[in-house]
């Protein structure tokens, strides 16, 4: 019983403390941004847990490929990335709302913003492809293929390749990279929030996950 739903009730508390605290806290008071910082508990906790599954559905598929060819890796490859896809969206949304407040406007064509959106793209290519291919042995051989091809465009994409131009977004290179707010910023009170919800959101997602999983589950059994 602990077991089965230990985690589930850790990520319920994780996220009422992230929630509760991330809005009672005190924050640092940091040009340009005011109390939105506390937007750092929700946005970038969601792209973290984005990683970790979008980690865990690249796992899954070269499972598949490794003479297993087990459908039920390809089908929880599809979900966490599903998952993965929705935490990206909602961190593109974070994202937005965020920088409407700091940058001016909500879309600045920022490298990082751009990125993002491609690295999304990418992953809807994987759906699109999935649902192109009636047959389900081919389908699960090239969406797992597509599956590998894709996280590893999204790494660089995500993580190198903003970091090498000018960007309003902290850790862009240069002179034009935000100053407001850069791994210092994180004092040890928000570190006691971020950390917990970045937790929190990646347990959710796992949840989430399952739950697609077995609904495919009783499906197959109707």
């Amino acid at each position: 019983m602990i077991r089965q739903y230990g985690w589930k009730i850790g990520a319920i508390l994780l996220l009422l403390y992230t929630f509760t605290a991330g809005f009672l806290i005190n924050v640092p008071s940091l040009p340009n941004l005011g109390e939105t910082i506390r937007n750092l508990f929700f946005h970038v906790p969601m792209w973290f847990g984005q990683m970790i599954l979008l980690l865990v559905s690249l796992i899954y598929s070269i499972a598949y490929l490794r003479n297993t060819r087990n459908h039920a890796h390809d089908i929880a490859a599809k979900y966490f990335a599903l998952t993965g896809v929705i935490y990206g969206i909602l961190g593109l949304i974070t994202g937005a709302i965020w920088a409407n407040f700091t940058w001016g406007e909500p879309w600045s064509n920022d490298p990082k913003q751009i990125a993002a959106a491609i690295a999304l793209l990418i992953y809807l290519a994987y759906f699109v492809l999935r649902s192109s291919i009636p047959d389900p042995d081919k389908r699960a051989r090239i969406a797992s293929v597509f599956n590998v091809f894709a996280y590893f465009m999204y790494i660089p994409l995500i993580m190198i390749l903003p970091r090498l131009v000018e960007s309003l977004h902290p850790g862009g290179k240069g002179v034009e990279g935000n100053p407001a707010l850069s791994g210092q910023d994180l004092d040890p009170t928000m570190r006691m929030v971020f950390w917990p919800a970045v937790t929190g959101w990646t347990l959710l997602g796992v949840w989430i996950t399952q739950l697609y999983i077995r609904y495919w589950k009783l499906k197959e059994k109707e």
